[in-house]
């Protein structure tokens, strides 16, 4: 029999990242592709930076698979992390959840929409690990650049990964670059044979940075907490921060702390935007 009934969605954001959220727990279904881009675009879809499906967990209270809006599949989402949590919470009734990713496992701690911390896990610095295509001895500072040689306009970015790939660009003025135009150029370099999130960093004391980035598949983004975890932990490896600080984006500020365990600690709000549904026929769904 043809499943008829509509298709609830939530949206979300986090900071101004915006996700459609689809819950595949009781009525499971597949995305594919080009399903996702179909709700991600602006024009003729939902509209998001990301569309994010809960599933059942063996390991966590909730899987949270992620696709961002080109239809492709990324392992970690730190502002979609801080949504899933806040909904797993009130769902469940605790302030203390788990969200599986195919990334690991993460804990969240809720203690309201406006404050919500997640457990990043552990940074990862090699460079076969971030991954690049050539080692790099060095990850605070590779060798990459654009613009002429003798005077490049952004060059030496620090690279990591914290769930995804990510390149930080040291600049004086996050706004005194075009990103919408080296943004892509840079995401698809051959030294990120995953692709790679592009941040420019501004250190504004040894507590507080700016930040604007491009973020792999998505493009220009009001907020992205991975890549805020990524400048925070290289901006304390480079020895331009301390290892607390508060990064400014676009959309808002994320507290960021490195701790002496290693991990990283991200606290930020989620927020509800509105609910709808979808069309039956927008997703397939799973055979029974």
């Amino acid at each position: 029999m043809t499943d008829t009934a509509s298709i609830p969605f939530r949206k979300m954001n986090g900071l101004g990242n915006d996700f459609v959220v689809l819950d595949a727990r009781q009525r499971p279904f597949v995305l594919g592709a080009e399903e996702a881009r179909r709700i991600g675009d602006r024009k003729s879809g939902v509209g998001c930076d990301q569309v994010i499906v809960i599933e059942p967990s063996d390991k966590a209270d909730v899987f949270m698979r992620i696709f961002n809006a080109d239809g492709s599949e990324v392992s970690a989402c730190g502002n979609a992390t801080r949504c899933i949590a806040l909904l797993a919470s009130e769902e469940i009734g605790r302030p203390d959840v788990s969200v599986e990713t195919s990334a690991g496992l993460l804990k969240a701690k809720v203690e309201s929409a406006g404050s919500i911390t997640i457990d990043m896990g552990r940074p990862r610095f090699a460079w076969n690990e971030i991954p690049l295509a050539e080692p790099f001895e060095d990850t605070t500072g590779i060798e990459l650049q654009i613009g002429p040689i003798d005077a490049p306009t952004l060059h030496t970015p620090s690279v990591v990964n914290v769930g995804n790939p990510h390149a930080i660009f040291w600049v004086d003025d996050v706004n005194a670059h075009d990103l919408g135009r080296a943004g892509p150029l840079l995401e698809n370099h051959p030294i990120f044979p995953e692709r790679a999130n592009i941040s420019l960093a501004q250190v504004t004391s040894p507590n507080s940075l700016k930040l604007r980035t491009w973020e792999r598949g998505a493009g220009l983004t009001r907020a992205c907490g991975t890549a805020a975890c990524a400048a925070a932990i290289a901006a304390a490896r480079k020895g331009l921060t301390e290892r607390q600080v508060a990064v400014e984006l676009p959309g808002g500020t994320l507290f960021i702390e490195w701790t002496e365990n290693d991990h990283i600690l991200m606290r930020g709000p989620a927020e509800l935007e509105f609910e709808g549904t979808l069309e039956p026929d927008t997703l397939s769904r799973a055979p029974v």
